[in-house]
């Protein structure tokens, strides 16, 4: 994954990315992003287990323990600076939709 593809996160990217902040496994990953997007999230397992594997190969997060099938992620510092860069981006658009669309809709 070019770091091209990265400028902007998918949702579930976005989410994955800040449930990681605390050590977790796969299953414990899907639950968090469902609870910190309040339900409007759900990833399944193919996504996640699809993103996880090119956040590594990327050093976006990285694999902290492994018992038999159950394998943590932590994101790495690299991985913080792009989360950092999308919530800047995030809120940059909406302060824009605030200014503009006010009262227009």
């Amino acid at each position: 994954m070019a770091r091209e593809q990265l400028q902007t996160l998918t949702e579930p990217m976005y989410y994955i990315l800040m449930a990681l902040l605390k050590e977790k496994c796969g299953v414990d990953i899907m639950e968090a992003v469902l609870e910190i997007s309040n339900g409007r999230v759900k990833v399944g397992p193919g996504t996640l287990y699809a993103l996880l594997g090119k956040f590594e190969k990327e050093n976006i997060i990285m694999e902290t323990e492994v018992q038999g099938r159950k394998r943590s992620y932590i994101i790495t510092d690299k991985g913080k600076e792009i989360l950092v860069e999308e919530y800047k981006r995030l809120v940059t658009m909406v302060n824009d939709g605030l200014s503009n669309m006010e009262g227009k809709l």
